[in-house]
């Protein structure tokens, strides 16, 4: 028995280094597709990635919408300052960045086509809204068969959720323009973006505006993937909420000038921080949960590193206590580190098409 077991061990080793090598190959430009088209359909932006000249290049709108009553003059002055709208029965939709700008100019509230990481079905408008900012980002020039990787959340942890509609819709359109799409989890997009030199091995957290998406991997193979729902907008609402400001005005603070590390100056500094601390503490114990209940944990033999990204991971101070969190009553896998993704708002659509052009 302990004769098998070392020849066991041997043949797994000679596998395993033989997938490592595969993975530490350089890059074989013939078969790789320069084409390729990388997609983050996020709940608050979208975001689109092509490869450039020695470089990803990104474009992304607003993954948000606003109505107004139609008129020739309005739809007439949207055109002249090039806003993307849309005409749906007696209203103008104007959405992707302009929407932004038209709240703002009306005192109003932007809307979201998308819910904690899926259509919103609150909005009936919603697939057409999608499929309008999707067809603006992505160029049509570039169809004729590229290969296209979409981002589609994990099914959100402890709550049954059919994402099937939102991919089959997500790929369909894409298909009918002539892309030959198919969606990857949003944790693994994460690790193809961000682990490479670990041979795409550890895990890959996505925070976003809807939801957390997790992803554990071994060389390149997803073993646990999960989400949790809460996100961005979970913290905005809760913030506006207790403390009766707008939650636009609450987003813009938590972007633009809200840092984990500095002691709150006011009730919205106050309120950011709690239910940040909510949202960690939220997706840590989620973590350690799926871990120790899984049987399905490679046995890596080294530490493993956590890379996290997103924008509701940006603030200042969002990794410390990330890791305080992971360190309170142990962690069930010895991690090698926690460190911010490269570029946190790009990650994901940087390996949705690392994975293109793998695919095409």
């Amino acid at each position: 028995m302990v004769a098998k077991g070392k020849n066991s061990k041997k043949e797994e080793d000679k596998i395993t280094q033989a997938v490592e090598q595969i993975l530490k190959a350089p890059e074989d430009e013939d078969n790789l597709s320069e084409n390729a088209i990388g997609v983050d359909v996020g709940t608050s932006k979208i975001v689109v990635s092509v490869k450039g000249k020695g470089e990803e290049l990104f474009s992304s709108q607003l993954n948000a919408f606003i109505a107004v009553d139609y008129s020739k003059f309005t739809q007439g002055i949207l055109k002249q300052n090039k806003i993307s709208h849309l005409k749906i029965g007696d209203s103008l939709i104007v959405y992707g960045d302009g929407a932004a700008v038209f709240a703002n100019m009306l005192n109003s509230e932007t809307k979201r086509p998308m819910r904690k990481g899926l259509l919103n079905p609150k909005e009936e408008n919603a697939i057409e809204i999608i499929k309008a900012i999707i067809d603006d980002l992505v160029d049509p020039t570039k169809a004729s068969d590229a290969p296209l990787c979409f981002s589609i959340p994990g099914v959100p942890k402890d709550f049954e959720t059919d994402i099937i509609y939102h991919e089959t819709i997500l790929r369909r359109h894409l298909n009918e323009k002539g892309f030959q799409s198919r969606s990857i989890n949003e944790g693994l997009a994460v690790v193809f973006s961000e682990l490479g030199k670990e041979n795409f091995t550890g895990i890959g957290i996505s925070a976003g505006g809807g939801l957390c998406n997790v992803c554990l991997s071994y060389l390149s193979i997803p073993h646990i993937s999960f989400s949790i729902q809460k996100g961005g907008d979970y913290i905005d609402n809760a913030v506006s909420s207790i403390t009766g400001e707008v939650s636009t005005r609450v987003r813009d603070i938590k972007e633009n000038e809200f840092d984990l590390l500095t002691k709150p100056e006011n009730d919205i500094e106050d309120a950011l921080n709690i239910y940040y601390d909510d949202l960690i503490i939220s997706l840590v114990r989620a973590l350690k949960e799926s871990i120790s209940q899984t049987t399905k944990i490679p046995k890596v033999g080294a530490p493993i590193p956590i890379v996290l990204s997103g924008g509701t991971a940006k603030p200042n101070g969002f990794r410390d206590r990330f890791e305080i969190a992971l360190k309170e009553d142990g962690f069930p896998l010895e991690i090698s580190e926690v460190r911010m993704a490269e570029d946190p708002l790009n990650a994901t659509t940087k390996g949705a098409l690392i994975a293109a052009m793998y695919e095409g």
